[in-house]
């Protein structure tokens, strides 16, 4: 079996360093030209093919951006996740993702590590919370999706919009006793952006409003369908589609299928297997492209700090 060659092997055949052919592969621009020469020439002679994530996590690629997720199952930073992959591989970067699990410390230490492995930039999706300064000390190498900061460039979510288009699609068919399930407003987007735009759109549109809010869970949003469910509900927006699936079941079990059930995130499970729903579509995947279209021209020398909204719809 031919033994596979290393970038040692590399550099003992160029008869230069182990870090020069590091450098050679990254594009370092200190690297002399007839060095360069010299070391691609072995490079293509030898048939030697590095490795990217084996650089990557050595700290010596010049094409890697790290990507830190608040959860690895949730289904909207999935989305968006794989609009952030569609970017940067096509412009030629690897990514390096790590979870945050909601946890200020964990972000910042993941943020330390992969300062450690320069890392060229950084895409950080915000919750409540979220060490602002801690993100802000790598200017324009940074971007933030969900949450605002002036240092930062940021891609957030029309979080008034998901509610108004889904109660005025409710409204068109015909819908007038609309309750609403939330999350915990100590979460100031999902939780109470979203809560206040159901109470604004009622008071605008003369509807009672009538509304509840727990965890962000199916679980939870199960549990208090009762406490907001009249015999005159004929429709329930939820802040998420994760809690729209708990409503949605509970719903069934009470025989209402009377009552429609909007939700926030286009999650395919929810109309497959409820079809008295709706979702709304808060752009998750476009938020992602466009947070690293916006990464990688900071990159290039566009260090201009930019604030964008993903638009919604249905």
């Amino acid at each position: 079996m031919t033994k596979k060659l290393t970038i040692l092997d590399i550099a003992k055949l160029a008869g230069v360093g182990k870090s020069t052919v590091s450098r050679v592969l990254t594009n370092d621009p200190k690297v002399k030209e007839s060095t360069r020469i010299n070391v691609e020439k072995v490079i293509r002679e030898s048939g030697f093919v590095p490795s990217k994530s084996a650089q990557a996590m050595r700290g010596g690629s010049a094409k890697v951006v790290g990507i830190i997720l608040s959860r690895l199952d949730s289904p909207s930073e999935n989305k968006a996740v794989s609009g952030i992959l569609d970017v940067i591989y096509a412009a030629g970067y690897d990514a390096v993702i790590m979870e945050s699990q909601f946890c200020v410390q964990k972000t910042n230490e993941h943020l330390d590590v992969l300062k450690k492995r320069n890392v060229d930039g950084v895409i950080v999706f915000g919750f409540t919370g979220f060490d602002v300064q801690a993100i802000e000390t790598w200017q324009h190498r940074a971007v933030v999706i969900a949450v605002d900061t002036d240092a930062v460039s940021s891609v957030g979510y029309d979080n008034v919009g998901v509610i108004e288009l889904a109660m005025a699609k409710l409204q068109q068919l015909g819908k007038q006793h609309i309750g609403f399930v939330g999350v915990d407003p100590s979460d100031k987007t999902t939780g109470l952006m979203r809560l206040n735009a159901y109470i604004n759109y009622c008071k605008a549109s003369q509807l009672t409003p009538n509304y509840c809010h727990g965890q962000l869970s199916h679980e939870s949003a199960y549990q208090l369908t009762d406490s907001i469910l009249t015999d005159d509900t004929d429709a329930i927006v939820c802040a998420s589609d994760t809690l729209a699936l708990g409503v949605a079941k509970r719903l069934q079990e009470c025989n209402r299928s009377d009552v429609i059930v909007s939700g926030v995130g286009t999650n395919e499970l929810l109309s497959f297997i409820f079809p008295n729903t709706f979702s709304i579509d808060p752009g998750y995947f476009n938020a992602g492209k466009s947070s690293a279209n916006l990464l990688i021209k900071q990159l290039l020398g566009e260090h201009a700090i930019t604030h964008l909204t993903q638009e919604a719809h249905l």
